[in-house]
């Protein structure tokens, strides 16, 4: 049995995919359906953008101008994206229990209500321990939108437009965190911290409309949950027994492209003395426009030359980018660019992202497997985003970007040449046995 996704094909061998038919025949029945398109995907994330922008672009510029310091910030801000490690937890109750409309929903109303709570305590140093649970609640609850995401993705979309769809996929997650940030600053400087909040879900609860438009999936009920987590079991080990899939797993470990200065831009700007209203346009609406589009076209690079070319390669432009804006000197205009050039490189490798995720996970299972190698993609944003923010404190802004850079490059070259060996060993081919 053969399962397409992007340029390559899974394929479960003979034997274990006989045991399974004859040991678990519901469980690995594929009903057909009708195949969605993949724009709707980017209405469906951008509540999960949302709430995130919020908390990595508008939170950190407000706890900063309520003495924090930037590497209390940060540790707030790694704290509330640490519970994207954890999504593999709750991924297999997603997978044998509601369908993927109802928990997509039920993702939807936990998020909009954390992100209202959030909006309505104190930042105050003293409220540190609430403000980092709500913010890690914040969070959890916006990965519950992804996970039934990820199943329309992984059955309701053609192979052929799989790239496209893990563009469309992080652009609308970016475009939701520019909104977040941007616009929920914007509220929250002119106006109240409430009213970002209101009208932030309010956004929220109309865009999510559009899964109304996608055809519901439903879990097997036929299967006992037992026979089901015995299978997930089964198909998670048939994976990591694959080279190239376990090459997969090590490779989104590493910090490559991870994006970790996002979560801090609106942190710093004050080294580059932008005001808060250059903030608000650059960390926010912009970015997340502008990643958006950087996506879409990482998606058409993913479907067009590979996941390979288009993950390493994002990878090396960012940490290109990251080198010279540190090679240039404190400007608001410096901060500008370089902060939209880097937004646009996240965008790229977010996609590629997606897209070596889904090339790995097949069909089945695929919250819990898309979950559990997301939940390990997330880890070098934690890292880095901690590390960023010591480094920082410790030196200064330019060493902090120069870090960044440095710890890209050496792994993307380490990688290239592990690909290539791997290629030579012939361990990288269309079909993977």
């Amino acid at each position: 049995m053969a399962c397409h996704f992007n340029r390559y094909i899974y394929v479960v061998p003979t034997k274990l995919y006989n045991k399974l038919a004859i040991t678990y025949p519901n469980t690995y029945t594929m009903q057909s359906h009708k195949f969605t398109s993949p724009f709707y995907i980017f209405f469906l994330v951008l509540p999960t953008g949302i709430s995130n922008g919020f908390v990595t672009v508008a939170l950190p510029f407000l706890l900063t101008k309520n003495g924090f310091s930037v590497a209390a910030t940060a540790g707030v801000i790694a704290w509330g994206l640490s519970a994207n490690l954890w999504r593999f937890v709750w991924g297999p109750i997603i997978d044998i229990s509601l369908s993927l409309r109802k928990w997509f929903w039920i993702g939807l109303l936990a998020s909009t209500a954390s992100l209202l709570l959030l909006c309505c305590i104190p930042f105050t140093l003293q409220d540190k321990p609430l403000l980092s649970l709500i913010v890690f609640v914040s969070q959890v609850a916006a990965t519950l939108i992804l996970l039934p995401v990820n199943g329309f993705m992984a059955k309701s979309i053609q192979e052929k437009d799989k790239g496209k769809a893990s563009g469309f996929y992080q652009a609308g997650n970016l475009a939701g965190t520019g909104l977040g940030g941007g616009i929920g600053l914007w509220l929250a400087t002119h106006y109240s911290i409430a009213m970002a909040g209101i009208v932030l879900c309010g956004v929220s609860l109309l865009v999510a409309l559009v899964v109304l438009l996608i055809k519901d999936i439903a879990c097997n009920k036929e299967s006992t949950i037992l026979h089901q987590v015995t299978a997930m079991g089964i198909d998670l080990l048939a994976m990591v027994k694959v080279p190239v899939a376990l090459f997969v797993i090590v490779l989104i470990l590493m910090p490559i492209g991870t994006g970790a200065m996002a979560n801090l831009w609106s942190a710093v700007a004050g080294d580059w003395k932008a005001d808060a209203d250059t903030v608000v346009l650059v960390t926010g609406l912009l970015s997340g426009l502008i990643s958006a589009v950087g996506c879409v076209a990482g998606g058409y690079i993913a479907d067009r030359w590979g996941v390979w070319v288009a993950y390493l390669g994002s990878g090396a432009t960012c940490a290109l980018v990251t080198i010279l804006m540190a090679a240039m000197p404190y400007q608001p205009i410096v901060y500008t660019v370089g902060v939209l050039a880097y937004a646009f490189t996240m965008g790229l490798i977010y996609a590629a992202f997606t897209a070596v995720i889904l090339y790995a996970i097949g069909q089945r299972h695929v919250a819990t497997k898309f979950s559990l190698l997301a939940s390990l993609g997330n880890l070098p944003v934690v890292y880095m985003t901690a590390f960023n923010g010591w480094v920082h404190d410790k030196y200064n802004s330019k060493y902090m970007l120069i870090a960044e850079a440095a710890m890209g490059i050496l792994f993307v070259l380490i990688f290239f040449v592990a690909l290539k060996h791997m290629k030579r060993k012939n361990l990288v081919p269309a079909v993977v046995a």
